[in-house]
Order: structure tokens, then C-alpha cells, then sequence
């Protein structure tokens, strides 16, 4: 006889198999039905749980957001320079979607959703990559070690070049850098930035 669930197990076992169903089709392509197959589950057990497919909607985003590391605390040590810490929140960054693609998934379907937790959760994947570039090329512009530079607009591009790399090797079926390692390719592209902003 299987061992019964506790209600916090039963709970952690359908936001597993929810996030997995999430990830692949979206909010909206996912039933209450499709997930109560897969977890073994009446839809009265997985209400007890979660009031609506929302609330284990937003569950479920706030579960990828728990496993965000915080990119900056990771690398940032003594002196190291705007670059240096930058390719470290990068490594961690790059690291933590390639073990768990479906984190990608998941934020490429947040912008579809419309919801308000759906754009918080993307907003906050690239929260701190956005809040160190601008900060950091403001203050390297203050003190006339870069040239004149929307940091905004940097922070973007820099999101950008790193989501369509993690895109490239996390989504697509076809790699066209196949033969081009991860890492080297995120050095390259980190490489290409800072030439774009002319760090003096």
C-alpha cells in the first residue's frame, strides 16, 4: 500500500507537476483536469490546496522565484570591477537556467499571460541585472570613465543578448552555435558589451 501524503506533500507534489505543465504550454494551456491526471489526484484535493487555478498559477511562479539566486551576493568580493562582477552574476545566471530550463520557459510564457504575476515574476528574473548596470554605469559616467551612455537602454541590450543566448541553447532545436560551448559563448557576448560602452 502506498504511503499516504502529507497535506505540505501533496501540496509540493502538484506545484512540481504544475510547474512542469506551465513551462511547456502557459497558463492558459494547461487544465485543472490535465493536472489532477498527472499528480494522481481528485480536483477536490488540488482545491483544498490551491482556491483556483490562478492562486497555483502564482504559486507556482513564486516557487521558480525562490530557486532566483541573488546574483550579485554570489560574486561580488573585495575590489572587483564592474566587468569582473558582472561576468560572475552572468556564470551563476547562465548556470542556474541551463540546470533548469523550464525556469525560462516559464518566464517567456510570463510575458504572454498578462497577469500581474506573471510580469512581476519576469520583472524580478532580471531584476538585478538591470538594478547593478544602471547604477553602475551611472556612476562610472559621473566620474568620467565612460562616455556619455543611456544606462537604461544598456541594461536592456545586455538582458537581450544574454535571454537570446540562453534561448539558443535552452529552446531551440536546432543550436546554431552548436559547436560553441555556453560559457564561451556568454564570454564572447560579455565581451561585445563592454566594447559597446568603452569602460576607460
Amino acid at each position: 500500500m502506498a504511503k499516504r501524503l502529507s497535506a505540505e506533500e501533496r501540496r509540493a507534489s502538484i506545484i512540481k507537476v504544475a510547474k512542469r505543465l506551465f513551462a511547456h504550454t502557459g497558463f492558459h494551456g494547461v487544465s485543472i483536469d490535465e493536472i489532477v491526471k498527472e499528480v494522481g489526484v481528485s480536483p477536490a484535493i488540488l482545491y483544498r490546496h490551491f482556491e483556483s487555478k490562478d492562486e497555483l498559477y502564482a504559486a507556482v511562479l513564486q516557487e521558480f522565484s525562490a530557486t532566483r539566486e541573488s546574483y550579485v551576493e554570489a560574486v561580488v568580493a573585495d575590489d572587483n570591477g564592474f566587468e569582473q562582477v558582472l561576468r560572475g552574476m552572468t556564470t551563476v545566471f547562465v548556470s542556474s537556467i541551463m540546470n533548469h530550463p523550464d525556469m525560462l520557459k516559464m518566464e517567456m510564457h510570463s510575458q504572454l499571460e498578462g497577469s500581474t504575476a506573471s510580469q512581476e515574476f519576469f520583472l524580478n528574473r532580471w531584476k538585478s541585472f538591470t538594478d547593478y548596470i544602471e547604477y553602475n554605469l551611472s556612476e562610472l559616467q559621473s566620474q568620467n570613465k565612460i562616455k556619455p551612455i543611456n544606462e537604461k537602454a544598456a541594461a536592456l541590450m545586455y538582458q537581450g543578448i544574454i535571454r537570446e543566448v540562453l534561448i539558443q541553447k535552452c529552446l531551440q532545436q536546432t543550436d546554431r552555435f552548436h559547436e560553441t560551448p555556453v560559457a564561451i559563448l556568454v564570454d564572447e557576448v560579455i565581451s561585445l558589451f563592454m566594447r559597446i560602452i568603452e569602460i576607460a
